[in-house]
């Protein structure tokens, strides 16, 4: 399924009736027309990204923008997602049957966009990949085979900021979206 015609299907999701009735927007995600070697996985859209119906506009996204354009991959090379499409009430972390209700969609979005690189960020998105309880100390700074596919473990661009400039959680999202860059511009 093309990406636009999946979008279409996604906008029209009504399977978490909370989420449903709260949202102002379906945040389906962004993908490079040309294709992306590199897709960007994070947990749920907040109030801006609710707001403006794109991912990582936020203070997360403009960190995330940053690191980015720092290692060479700039944000419109990569494809961007979220596990779930729709805002949380409140922000509040998504529940595992709202998890469970957009695991369709994500799947079909990465079979979409058939990245080299999956680029999990932060907790929610590292258990979609890895299973509940996975723990980004213990899995970041390598590359895993998921599925066929190449997927790394790192922080949340929020974790960051949370722990501010010189945190270990920003030191850790660079050096990971470093090694991204690196390995995104190999030969297949």
């Amino acid at each position: 399924m093309s990406w636009d015609s999946l979008a279409d299907d996604i906008r029209n999701c009504r399977a978490c009736d909370v989420l449903a009735a709260s949202r102002a927007h379906v945040v389906v995600g962004t993908k490079p027309a040309g294709g992306a070697a590199v897709m960007l996985v994070g947990e749920a859209p907040g109030a801006t990204e609710d707001e403006t119906g794109f991912p990582f506009v936020g203070k997360a996204g403009a960190l995330l923008n940053e690191l980015l354009l720092e290692v060479g991959m700039p944000r419109e090379t990569v494809a961007v997602a979220n596990v779930l499409k729709c805002r949380p009430p409140a922000n509040r972390k998504p529940t595992r049957s709202e998890v469970a209700n957009c695991r369709g969609w994500l799947t079909a979005q990465v079979a979409a966009v058939d990245p080299r690189i999956i680029v999990a960020l932060g907790g929610t998105a590292v258990e979609w990949f890895f299973g509940n309880g996975s723990k980004i100390s213990l899995l970041r700074g390598t590359f895993h085979d998921i599925a066929g596919r190449r997927v790394v473990a790192t922080y949340h661009p929020s974790a960051a900021i949370r722990f501010g400039p010189k945190g270990m959680p920003r030191a850790a999202l660079r050096e990971d979206l470093a090694m991204v860059a690196s390995a995104s511009l190999e030969p297949v």
